[in-house]
């Protein structure tokens, strides 16, 4: 029988945490769900019971914010006896106008794509470096492959957290940590509500999602594109060259 693993969700309200979460409590995992709306957490912790999970806890936290983060994130570790994978999973779309018009709006973006990001996952990599082994795994997305128009502000923060991820990954490389980054696309989540023209060719639903995710967890692997097809609209979009790109409106 395969051994159980313990894990530690932040940002687990977010649909596509929830659908692989799923997938974890069949296999009679232990789950910490962290994030800041208390009664959507417990309500997912009583479905993950239901499928099977070992045990599943809750954290009712504001994971943008970062004051006391070293103790706090002990504090799950030592909640859950111990950590298996982390998976970082939340994050903000935010609005591009605004930020342009609104400092604080852009700071709050940047603070919770990329500065908290990147604080969870560091400390994340301190407790599997320590335990010898383990998974991280943060949810990045294609619109930092290139800065665009109509969502720079949310994509140069994804960029930075891809980066950093990538930067871990080569830390860990060679060793029994594994480092993912995970770039998905569009998705059909509450957060992309207001997106007209939701379900066409080039969007996943979160279960899909989170079966790659799962599926990268099990071959180890630094990064993935989400749906798959997304790693070759990207990479024709980072080639374009700039006058012909600068025309178009994405």
């Amino acid at each position: 029988m395969a051994a159980k693993s313990r894990i530690l969700v932040l940002g687990a309200t977010s649909a596509i945490a929830e659908r692989w979460c799923r997938l974890r409590a069949a296999a009679g995992d232990s789950l910490l769900l962290v994030g800041r709306d208390g009664e959507r957490l417990a309500a997912i912790a009583d479905d993950l019971r239901a499928r099977g999970a070992g045990n599943v806890l809750t954290a009712t936290e504001d994971l943008a914010d970062t004051g006391g983060a070293d103790g706090r994130f002990t504090a799950w570790v030592q909640t859950l006896g111990g950590v298996d994978i982390v998976l970082l999973a939340y994050g903000t779309l935010g609005d591009q106008p605004e930020a342009q018009r609104d400092t604080a709006a852009l700071l709050k973006g940047i603070q919770a794509n990329f500065t908290s990001a990147v604080v969870w996952c560091e400390l994340a990599g301190r407790a599997l470096e320590l335990a010898g082994a383990g998974t991280l795994v943060a949810l990045s997305s294609v619109a930092g492959d290139r800065g665009r128009r109509t969502n720079y502000a949310y994509g140069a923060a994804k960029a930075g957290l891809s980066a950093y991820l990538e930067g871990m990954a080569h830390r860990f490389a060679g060793s029994e940590v594994t480092v993912i980054c995970v770039k998905p696309g569009f998705v059909v989540t509450p957060m992309t509500a207001h997106i007209d023209g939701r379900g066409g060719p080039l969007w996943a639903t979160p279960e899909q999602v989170a079966e790659d995710i799962q599926k990268a967890i099990e071959k180890r692997k630094p990064q993935i594109y989400t749906r798959w097809f997304w790693f070759f609209v990207m990479l024709i979009i980072r080639n374009l060259p700039r006058p012909l790109f600068n025309r178009m409106k994405i």
